[in-house]
């Protein structure tokens, strides 16, 4: 474990922190608000209490590297750890408390959403990226409960959040290792090829697809089609959602979800793309079918979230490595209704009225 953070030799944390309501609990793990005893006033954080006797060696090591990069991570648009406390069977990640909610589950509720409100999330999910693969850190699991506001309207900061399936990249590391959430996970994560950085610009190429129509580019019932699909990078900007959008939007969204990882837009990237100049002519472009498409996906991408993660578990089994015992037993305690930290997982579902628009063409 890290020689830097604090780290305890019996259970002490209660001592130091007042714990509050729980906001999530898994099998491994309890998520609770809490406040520090040893200072004024009623800031709040996020404690992660993890069960250590139910932990194997794998997933020990697995803790061991989520922590190490979390410690890294000083930026604005990261959610950071404040301490840790390693105790005799309880490991304790005191962690920066987001309250103002997953950023759909906020979009959804905007009466007029336009493209420049997309673009400053998206610029802010940039930063974070570029900052994490300057860093050889690869989060793998871009999707929309990882995105966080810090706080309430009318602060706009959105967080990366949950790095547990993050790795720190060795000098020219490909990875091999099958992880992710169906409908977010890039070609090369289903194919086996060695993979980097450029798995989470794919996937936030799907967020902002969805960002900007409601619905996502890739899904199908079926779990094997729907990879296909990724795989072929097989999507459509249909007319009726798309026409209000504009070109330079569908630009960035066409060279991020680009099978060809080489030719994928990297964070700097989207940075430098012309979608992303505050001046141009697209940023008052209203998003009139958004609103409608995003608050169907979400109702669907909730219901059926827990069954997709089991799914990709289960497709990629028998041709890649499998997660660490964490993580596919998270997968499989979220499909029996069990929520671990703060949010249960999610994946694809296309509202009923758009869901022929990411059909295969």
């Amino acid at each position: 474990m890290l020689k830097n953070l604090r780290f305890l030799n019996k259970d002490e944390c209660e001592k130091f922190y007042k714990f509050g309501k729980t906001l999530g609990q898994g099998s491994f793990a309890t998520v609770k608000q809490a406040t520090d005893r040893r200072k004024d006033g009623d800031e709040k954080f996020a404690v992660k209490i993890i069960n250590k006797t139910a932990l194997s060696q794998e997933d020990e090591q697995a803790l061991d590297t989520e922590v190490l990069i979390l410690e890294k991570m000083q930026h604005t648009n990261v959610v950071r750890l404040r301490e840790v406390y390693d105790c005799p069977t309880k490991f304790y990640m005191v962690m920066e408390l987001c309250t103002g909610g997953e950023l759909f589950d906020r979009i959804v509720k905007k009466a007029v959403y336009t493209e420049d409100e997309a673009r400053k999330c998206v610029l802010q999910m940039a930063d974070a990226l570029e900052y994490c693969h300057a860093q050889d850190i690869v989060h793998r699991d871009i999707k929309p409960e990882n995105l966080l506001y810090a706080r309430p309207e009318p602060d706009e900061t959105v967080k990366l959040a949950d790095f547990g399936l993050a790795h720190l990249l060795k000098r020219d590391e490909q990875l091999k290792t099958a992880c992710g959430t169906p409908g977010y996970v890039a070609p090369e994560v289903l194919t086996g090829e060695g993979y980097g950085t450029e798995v989470d610009m794919w996937s936030i190429g799907v967020v902002v697809f969805i960002l900007l129509c409601g619905y996502p580019p890739f899904y199908d019932d079926s779990t094997a089609i729907l990879f296909n699909m990724i795989k072929k990078g097989d999507y459509t900007f249909n007319p009726q959602y798309w026409d209000h959008v504009s070109s330079e939007a569908k630009d960035l969204i066409s060279k991020l979800l680009c099978v060809d990882s080489k030719q994928r837009l990297t964070a700097a990237g989207i940075k430098d793309h012309p979608w992303m100049n505050p001046g141009g002519k697209h940023v008052s472009n209203e998003l009139p079918s958004f609103t409608a498409n995003l608050r169907a996906y979400n109702a669907k991408r909730k219901f059926r979230g827990a069954i997709m993660s089991v799914q990709v578990l289960n497709y990629l089994g028998g041709a890649n490595k499998l997660l660490p015992a964490k993580a596919e037993a998270k997968a499989k305690a979220q499909a029996e209704g069990i929520v671990e930290d703060v949010v249960a997982a999610e994946a694809p579902a296309a509202p009923a009225a758009t869901a022929a628009a990411a059909e295969p063409s």
